[in-house]
Formats: C-alpha cells, structure tokens, sequence
C-alpha cells in the first residue's frame, strides 16, 4: 500500500489564456450581430420620424387654411404656423399659432415648403439623410405627396 505524500499540491487558478480568447471571440461575433441588426432600425425611426412630423405639418396647414382662406405662401414658409406673418388680418389668426414649435428634420435640417406646391397646393419635404434632391433608402426624400 502507498502512503500520500504530504507534499503540498499546488493548486491553480484562473483561466488559460485560450479560454481567455475564446470568450472575447464570442462577444465580438455577438457584438457585431446586434451592430448589424441594430443600425438599420435607427434609419427607419429617423424616417418614420419624419413622415410623422410632415404629417403634423400638414394638419397644421389645414387649420391655417380653414380659418385663413388660404395657405401660407412659400416666403411666409412654415414660420406662419407658429406666429402670425405680416399683412396677415391678427384677429383670424389663431391664438397661439396652429403648432407650438417647427421641428427640425431628424437629420437636423427645416423642412422645405412651397405653396402653391408642384405637387398639391402645399408642399412639405425633408430630403432625408444626405440633404440632397432625390437619393434612395436612408438618402430618399421623405415627402407630404408620397
């Protein structure tokens, strides 16, 4: 029969440096994955932003025109919804304006505004992501006629 030895055993803690590689492997490809299908869900809140302002835009408009008799011509721009432009009669024009502020295009941008319009007789439009005439996807221009 053998005895133990009473050496004193060494015991070691920690991990090897291969674990070590294989874990920081494994959140990189599940980092890169989220990356990959979280970008593109912020270009289509930015456009669903934006859809959603023209809209607020154009309801606006639409009250202007009930109570105005027409709509604000494109060098009164959209300011006029916001306070009364010159040479506009003060007592029809709402208390308050039709919308309490403009919002910037999620891009940062005015949003553009013609009237009488190309399109109808008042036009609103953002040009997306690149601020240029036409362009597809995150770059297309987001527009009250589409």
């Amino acid at each position: 029969m053998r005895k133990p030895e009473n050496k004193p055993h060494r015991r070691e803690e920690g991990f090897t440096l291969v674990e070590l590689m294989v874990v920081i492997v494994i959140i990189g490809l599940l980092a890169a994955i989220v990356t990959f299908n979280v970008l593109p869900a912020g270009d289509k809140g930015k456009i669903t932003k934006a859809k959603s302002d023209i809209s607020t835009i154009e309801g606006a408009l639409e009250m202007y025109r009930l109570q105005m008799n027409n709509y604000p011509t494109t060098s009164q721009g959209l300011q006029a919804l916001v306070t009364a432009p010159a040479g506009v009669n003060a007592a029809e024009y709402q208390r308050g304006g039709y919308i309490k502020k403009l919002p910037p295009d999620p891009w940062g941008r005015p949003y553009l505004y013609a009237s009488p319009g190309q399109h109808g007789e008042a036009d609103v439009w953002s040009l997306g992501a690149d601020g240029k005439d036409g362009g597809e996807g995150v770059n297309a221009d987001i527009t009250s006629w589409q």
